[in-house]
């Protein structure tokens, strides 16, 4: 299949599918003698594996030793689990920091009127010293 229908089937856009050969992610498709590309089942898995992992929030180096483990077929099952479970824990750190984030935002517009007069706590916080969301909202419950 052609790089269009390798896109459609795996559900990664041309532009990625050659950025990821580009930078070695995935091994250079066979070409046609016009030098088009020309995509197997095989890579149309590779494909399906690589957009799996994006989709779970992989990063691209987290990818490529996965796709290492994944066609190592003498390589240790804990291997895999250990780079998941390091994964969600990346996840859980910057799901929290979101939602302090989101509480931050969320208390800082409860304290703005809203109205016609140039008041305004959010543009005061964030013109001023920086801060994390834990001590922004610390400070302003104590207030």
């Amino acid at each position: 299949m052609n790089i269009g229908q390798a896109a459609q089937a795996s559900g990664i856009s041309a532009k990625m599918i050659r950025y990821y050969e580009s930078i070695g992610l995935i091994g250079p498709a066979l070409r046609k003698d016009s030098g088009y590309r020309v995509y197997s089942e095989n890579d149309l898995h590779t494909l399906r594996f690589v957009r799996r992992a994006r989709d779970l929030g992989f990063s691209v180096e987290q990818m490529n030793g996965l796709l290492a483990l994944w066609k190592d077929r003498s390589r240790a099952s804990a291997d895999v689990k250990r780079i998941a479970l390091e994964h969600v824990e990346e996840l859980e750190r910057k799901a929290c920091a979101l939602r302090d984030m989101a509480a931050t935002l969320k208390h800082l517009a409860q304290h703005c009127h809203g109205d016609d007069r140039p008041d305004c706590p959010i543009l005061e916080n964030l013109g001023g010293p920086q801060q994390d969301a834990r001590a922004i909202l610390a400070a302003t419950h104590q207030a």
